[in-house]
């Protein structure tokens, strides 16, 4: 197979974990004999320094004219001020947007080496298998913002959510597809109690999984509720579907099952097409963490998140599952056997570096198994 990924390091350790991914993909290309052009792009922070916007058009272009692109992350301190009129994350919504990528997909699954990294208790996290179906271009995010003067009374401020029923029926169905793939039980997530948005998901989803999906047992969660029983009981949950923000909150909460964040990929994803004769979905992928600009050049930071999206890319974008699945067992042979960065290496051992991480990764792909980290 021959695709054009588009790639966008963006800002802090975004560069370093996505040269990782790429050595990956490249890897990937060797051993399956695929050939993947890579061609990099503009976005966030370093989007505004050089070109004075987060999303100049050379990117949206590039993006539109790819298979798929990896992302690594956007934003950090020098572009910091939530009064500026141009800040990073608006490129990071934009080109969502602008592709019309509706879905975020986002796994969650716990590593048994790993349990402990976690602040829940080990038996907590036995058969932790989840994975979050987040709606990606409405919401509260997207809806109108406003700020008035109210003279001596300050200010009053105004975000705007706003959901249509086409919205929730194409990302319930993402979802329902997702959860018939694995162990057919769906939780939707809302605030049905308190927002009409939130009731209008909840009749929209109730409708389509009866009508397209009636052999999934489904569950209506509130949000609060949901958040509670993430901790209290995460391996009941195999796929959860939500709105924007509820997604955002949840995942990152979910983060912690896993030990780290620096550990979960994520697929944004559009609507499936056809392109040069075969069936296919443009999608963004990438780490969920941010930019950690803290640690930003000193090859500390955890690549494996951007190569599980590496796996992601093949699987959804490039429909390459043997390819997927092959780079998702050695993520979890490597981490086996030691190849663990700062953020999850006991104290006694030494932590590996970002590219050692990703070289054992690479290893396992091209001898068919993972040796012992070096």
């Amino acid at each position: 197979m021959r695709a054009r990924i588009a790639l966008l390091p963006g800002d802090g350790i975004g560069p370093e974990v996505l040269a990782q991914g790429v050595r990956v993909l490249h890897a990937v290309a060797e051993r399956w004999g695929h050939s993947f052009d890579t061609t990099s792009a503009l976005i966030g922070g370093a989007a505004i320094d050089a070109t004075g916007t987060a999303l100049p058009d050379e990117t949206t272009e590039l993006c539109r004219a790819s298979d798929a692109v990896l992302l690594g992350a956007v934003g950090g301190p020098k572009w910091d001020d939530p009064r500026a009129k141009v800040r990073p994350e608006q490129g990071l919504l934009g080109i969502r947007q602008a592709l019309g990528l509706f879905a975020n997909v986002r796994p969650v699954t716990v590593h048994e080496k790993l349990a402990s990294s976690s602040p829940l208790k080990a038996e907590k996290l036995a058969g932790v298998d989840l994975v979050v179906v987040r709606e990606l271009t409405g919401g509260i995010y997207f809806g109108d913002k406003s700020r008035t003067s109210l003279g001596a009374d300050g200010e009053r401020a105004v975000d705007v959510c706003t959901y249509s029923t086409m919205e929730i029926e194409r990302v319930v169905r993402v979802a329902g597809k997702l959860a018939l793939e694995r162990r057919g039980r769906i939780t939707s997530v809302d605030k049905a109690n308190v927002l009409e948005t939130s009731r209008l998901w909840r009749e929209v989803t109730s409708r389509v999984l009866a009508e397209e999906f009636p052999s999934l047992e489904v569950e209506h969660l509130l949000v609060d509720a949901c958040a509670m029983h993430l901790l209290q009981r995460p391996a009941s949950f195999d796929v959860i579907v939500t709105e924007n923000m509820f997604g955002d909150i949840l995942t990152d909460e979910a983060s912690v099952l896993a030990g780290s964040i620096g550990l979960l990929p994520s697929a944004s994803l559009g609507a499936t097409v056809e392109r040069d004769g075969r069936q296919a979905t443009l999608g963004i992928y990438e780490p969920i963490h941010g930019s950690a600009p803290d640690i930003a050049g000193k090859g500390l930071a955890n690549p494996v998140g951007t190569i599980a999206s590496v796996a992601m890319l093949l699987r959804h974008s490039l429909g390459l599952e043997e390819e997927a699945a092959a780079v998702e067992k050695t993520i979890h042979d490597a981490l086996a056997g030691g190849a663990l960065t700062a953020d999850l290496a006991p104290r006694e051992g030494r932590a590996k570096s970002t590219a050692e991480v990703a070289n054992a990764v690479i290893d396992g792909l091209a001898k068919g198994r993972v040796a012992s980290p070096v």
